[in-house]
This record gives structure tokens, sequence and C-alpha cells, in this order.
């Protein structure tokens, strides 16, 4: 045995056991004070989410008693007295109505009300007086009042309303229906009112019925005490306070009553205010504690710490990857099921719903198939066994190709394609890894830009190299991030936390298939300063060459001539 080698040993392994028993010691002491902090922090913040629940659920109420009693009910109060349900009675216009009884409502029907109108719910035959309602609005008022009046019209009370913005403007539909004499539906009769009326309404009642009962807030003003937002049912604002305060402890609601038109409601109660609403107050963070306790530890665990982030970030790309893969082929096949079975079932009411079943069945199958291309391409690069087989090919053509085939999924958000191609450029390309790389690239145009707008492809040539570019409408990429989109599995910032789903890996696929061409790609600004603008740069096939005698020759990849 060597000199030294026995006590050596014993007291490294007194410094790894004290520094493990310290270790041990500090993270069960920090464990327990965090879980005691988290505890009562997550007891209060309950509390006060309970509380902007019930703010939300009051003003909700609230305000949907001031819209039946002061807008709504007057106004068919009036039409029934006038009988305007009867077809032989002529419907009178808005401004001819006689006032309403509620002498001190808020809100005069009569000067909200744009038109009167009268639908027969058997023929679809619609009258208006007043103001004339465009034809977009007198289809949707067609199509949507007879499903309304069986699923959300209340009988009892004789009353059913439609809160929606048409045709570029928030409408207000309120109306009765009136009944033959066998007791069944005959017409419905009401008229629209501008929904900007109902603002003196959301405040009306706030010292009666105010956002939350006065022994819980303690006599805090209510104009102190939280912000509103009020919304039709697909989320388009109608109202909002006039003070905003963040939504760290807000709510939603609804009305109540389907007939009220489904307005929603949000409630966000004031940040630095909603503490005094919790006995004792939010608790104060431990953190400082935990860090001195950390900071002792840190350098015994740096290196499990990296390696764990490693890990995690693996784990975490992994997670990401397969729930857009497990998102990306659910949405498809769920839309293939679902108008399958319409049509097996002979659900269809006419040959254009048929034909627009079976366009959403083939939009859904080519983006399956396109989903599946780059899962394989994806699997294949995993294993390095990639092959591409060039031939020399015009470009201009195989790119019009790309375009027109994916334009049936482009249809579905409304966007349009732009082409500006130039002819007789030829470039060794593999056809089918350009198609897939011009997919990849119109795919991430039209899911990350906006409804309806218009995709540019241009094709030119440049410095010997032929240029593809895909340029879109959207909101573009930041110069710092113009290079990162081409990791696998990386994401924007801002898209991470919204409802476009993707798998992370259709960039990178077009990265590594354009090298694979000998090109490049890349990210740069678009026209005007507006939206992004993707270019795929090929090498151009060499010139033809011409031969002793007089014979041309050219030069190909994989073929000889």
């Amino acid at each position: 045995m060597k000199p030294g080698a026995g006590p050596t040993r014993p007291r490294g392994l007194f410094i790894a056991a004290l520094l493990l028993l310290t270790l041990a010691l500090a993270g069960a002491i920090a464990l327990q004070a965090y879980r005691n902090f988290l505890d009562h922090k997550a007891t209060a913040e309950s509390v006060l989410h309970d509380y902007a629940r019930l703010a939300a659920a009051r003003f909700a109420q609230r305000t949907e008693m001031a819209v039946y009693w002061s807008a709504f009910w007057p106004g068919l109060e009036t039409l029934s007295r006038v009988k305007a349900g009867q077809p032989d009675v002529p419907l009178p216009a808005p401004s001819t109505l006689p006032a309403a009884n509620e002498p001190n409502a808020a809100a005069d029907f009569r000067k909200l009300a744009r038109y009167t109108f009268r639908f027969d719910l058997r023929s679809g035959r619609l009258e208006t007086a007043g103001a004339t309602p465009s034809a977009a609005v007198r289809k949707w008022l067609r199509d949507t009042l007879p499903v309304h009046s069986r699923t959300a019209y209340d009988p009892k009370e004789r009353l059913g309303a439609i809160v929606r913005t048409v045709d570029g403007m928030s409408r207000a539909i309120v109306y009765t229906v009136v009944n033959d004499k066998a007791g069944a539906p005959r017409t419905a009769v009401g008229l629209e009112e501008d929904p900007r009326g109902f603002e003196p309404l959301y405040t009306s009642e706030e010292d009666k019925f105010p956002l939350l009962p006065r022994p819980l807030t303690g006599g805090v003003a209510y104009d102190s005490l939280g912000s509103t937002i009020v919304t039709e049912a697909d989320g388009v604002e109608l109202y909002r306070s006039p003070t905003q305060y963040p939504p760290v402890f807000a709510a939603r609601d609804s009305f109540e009553e389907p007939m009220m038109g489904g307005m929603r409601v949000q409630v966000a109660l004031r940040p630095d205010v909603a503490p005094k609403l919790v006995v004792g107050g939010m608790p104060r963070s431990n953190l400082p504690m935990l860090l001195s306790l950390l900071a002792i530890t840190a350098g015994l665990v740096v290196g499990a710490l990296l390696q764990l982030r490693r890990e995690y970030e693996l784990s975490q790309m992994r997670a990401d990857f397969v729930s857009g893969v497990s998102h990306e082929l659910r949405t498809p096949l769920a839309q293939i099921r679902m108008f399958s079975e319409t049509l097996l079932l002979g659900r269809v009411r006419s040959d254009g719903e048929r034909v627009r079943s079976l366009e959403i069945v083939d939009q859904e199958a080519r983006r399956l198939t396109h989903l599946v291309e780059n899962l394989l391409h994806f699997s294949r690069s995993e294993r390095q066994a990639t092959r591409l087989s060039p031939e020399s090919a015009p470009l201009a053509p195989l790119v019009r190709e790309a375009v027109e085939a994916f334009a049936p999924l482009a249809a579905a958000r409304g966007v349009t394609f732009r082409t500006e191609l130039r002819d007789r450029l030829v470039a060794p390309v593999d056809a089918e890894a350009l198609r897939q790389m011009l997919v990849n690239l119109l795919d991430n145009a039209v899911k990350y830009g906006p409804a309806d707008q218009t995709i540019t492809v241009g094709l030119d040539a440049a410095d010997g190299k032929a240029r593809i570019r895909i340029e879109d409408q959207g909101p573009g990429i930041p110069p710092s991030d113009r290079e990162r989109i081409w990791d696998r599995f990386w994401r924007l910032e801002r898209d991470r936390g919204s409802a476009v789903a993707g798998t992370g890996i259709g960039l990178s696929v077009v990265r590594e298939l354009v090298a694979l061409h000998g090109g490049r790609a890349w990210a740069e600004e678009g026209r005007g300063g507006k939206g992004a603008r993707f270019v795929l740069e090929l090498p151009l096939a060499p010139p033809p060459q011409t031969a002793p005698g007089g014979a041309t020759m050219r030069a190909d990849f994989g073929a000889t001539a």
C-alpha cells in the first residue's frame, strides 16, 4: 500500500458524506419552506380567483337583466302591441313605433333600432322596414333565424336575441315568434339594435349591485376594484371599462339564458387591491432564504444541473414533437372521418354540400400526405439515409405544379397565390424533393400568415443560380430569429403559446434538402418591410456545349446524353 493512501480515502469519504448530508439537509429545509409558501400562496390565489368568478357572474347577471328590461323587451312589447307579427298588418319602421311603457329605461329602443323585420319561418320570406340591411345581412338572417328559433329561443319568455358582427358591423337582433292557430311557430318578428347603445347599461346598477358584496370588499370603491370587458359570443369586443387591469386574477362568464345572445363578460381584479380582499394578505416569498441555501450547495450540483438541463431539453423536444405530430395527425383524420361519415350516412342536403364534403376530404388527405412525407424524410435524415436523384429540368413548370397542388389546402383559409416565374431556367433537381421543399414553405406561409392573404411565388436567376422566393403577408420574422427558425423543433416565441400546431421539422427538412442540392435557404424581410420572404437558391445547370462538328452536348446529373 502506498504511503498516505489509507488516510486519504477515509477523509474523502468523510467529506463526501458531510457534503451529501449538507445537501440533504438544505434540500429538506428548502423543500419544506417552499411547500409552505406554495400552499399559502395557492390558498390566497384560489380565494382571489373565486372572487373574480363571483364578480364576473354578478356583472353578467346584472348586465343581462339591464339589457333584457331596458333594450330588448321594450321593442318586442311595442311590436306585439301593433300586431307586427300578423302577415296582413303593414310592418312599421322603428321611427313610427310608439314609445315604450318603461319611461325610465336606460336605452330607448327607438334610438337603438336600425330596422324592423318579419320572417316567415316556413317560406323563408323576409320583410324589413326602416334602414335597408345589406344582402349579406339578409342572407345571414335567413340562415340564422330558423336555427336560433329552434335551439335558443325561449317560448316562455317569448324572446330570442343574437349579438354578432355581420358585414363589418356589430348587431343585436331581438325577436319573438308568433304561432299559428295550431300553436306551431309561424313568424319571427323583431328588430335590429346597435349594441353600442347598451354601454350605459353596463354601469347603470353598479351602486346597487356592485361587482362584489360590500362586506367582502371592505369599503373599496367600485371603480378601483376591477375592470370589465364585454364581448360577443365569438369574441368581438363590445365594451371595455375605461380603466383596464392585467388579468392576474380574472374570470369569464356569459349570459345565463341562451336566448340573450350569448354575450360574454370578463372581470379582472385590480392586482394591488386584490391582496386586501384576502385575510392576512398575500404571503411573502421565502425565495431569499432558499437562494442562500441553494448558493451554498450550487458548486456541488452544477455539473448535475447542466446534465439534467440537457436531458430536460431533449425530453421537452421529444414531447413537443410527439404532441405536434399527434395534433397534426388527429386534425385531418377527424375531418376525413367526419365528412366521410356524413357522406356514407347520406346527411348531405344538396349536391353542393356533397361536393364541399368531398373537397374537404381531399384537402385533409393532401395535408395528411404532406405530413407523412415530412415525417418519412425526418426519419431517413435521422438514419442518414436520405438519397436524391437530381436531373436537369425546367424549374418553372415544377414550381407551378407545386403551387397548383397546394392551392386546395390554402383555399380553406381564403389564401390566393400570385406567381412571377421566369421561364427557361434549368437546374439539376430531384423533382419530388423540390416539391416537398415548396409545399413546406407554402404551408408555413399559409399557417402563420393571415387569412385571405395573397402569397407571392417567384422564380428568377442571379449570379448563375436560380432563386425561388415565397413571400407572405404575415407578421414577419425578427432578424435575430431568421437563422434559428431552421433548427429542428424550434418555434418563434410569439407562436409557442398560439393555437397554430406544428411538428417543428418543416423548415429543417427544407434546409437539408436544399443543401443536398448544393444550394442554400434563408429568410428575409418581405416586400415593403411587411411579411416574410423565404428564398431557395439552387445552382443552375451548365449551359449546353458545342462539340466538334456542330453537335450540341448538355451536361446532366445522373444521366448520359
